[in-house]
């Protein structure tokens, strides 16, 4: 007969798995969700092979294991990004080196003949609103090396998202009087249709 207060190993064994099983339901576990842009849909299959041939339409910034920077292919200062990222997106020069641009009319026009109703009211509502403006095909590849920096990588990348916001607001004070975060939710849409927040990001790779 077992004396009072002595366990055996197998009772041992099952308050020990109780425990786990208690401390695994009650405790909360905070799990990093990491970094992502979520890109627009593509439009149609045509529109797809068109952005593949046009390469103007991709802004390259790489980073590299060094926390450098380059901006096509050449080696630039972190202080001209949301600059040269402005510049590229609006292309004002119409540039054959920078984004397309592509009226709203059009859109409006691809929209109808795919089907597409709610993107073509969306297109339509930017013609009667603003006067049939451009909409940019820009596209930010963002890729950084295994060894960059955290804090060199989140540098890049808000001086990029800055430079969508800066291209928003100065449309939303062009066409409506206020800046972006001022205008109502259906406004806002109309802005962000023109641009869109078109940003890769490709998984880390070596970059010399």
């Amino acid at each position: 007969m077992r004396q009072v207060g002595e366990i055996n190993a197998s009772s041992q064994a099952d308050i020990a798995f109780l425990l786990l099983i208690f401390f695994l339901v009650t405790t909360s576990m905070n799990v990093d969700q990491g970094l992502f842009r979520q890109l627009p849909p593509p439009s149609d299959g045509q529109e797809q092979e068109h952005e593949k041939i046009n390469e103007r339409n991709i802004f390259i910034v790489l980073i590299n294991k060094d926390n450098r920077l380059a901006i096509e292919g050449e080696p630039a200062d972190f202080n001209e990004l949301t600059d040269r990222t402005i510049r590229f997106l609006t292309n004002p020069a119409n540039s054959e080196n920078l984004a397309e641009q592509v009226k709203a009319s059009k859109k409006y026009d691809d929209a109808v003949a795919a089907g597409k109703t709610e993107e073509a009211a969306t297109y339509k509502a930017l013609v009667d609103r603003c006067g049939d403006p451009n909409i940019t095909r820009g596209v930010v590849s963002l890729q950084n090396d295994r060894g960059t920096k955290y804090e060199t990588y989140i540098q890049v990348q808000n001086s990029i998202v800055a430079a969508f916001n800066i291209c928003r607001d100065n449309f939303a004070k062009e066409y409506f009087g206020k800046i972006y975060d001022e205008l109502n939710a259906d406004d806002q849409k109309l802005v962000k249709t023109v641009f869109p927040l078109s940003i890769s990001e490709a998984e880390p790779r070596s970059i010399k």
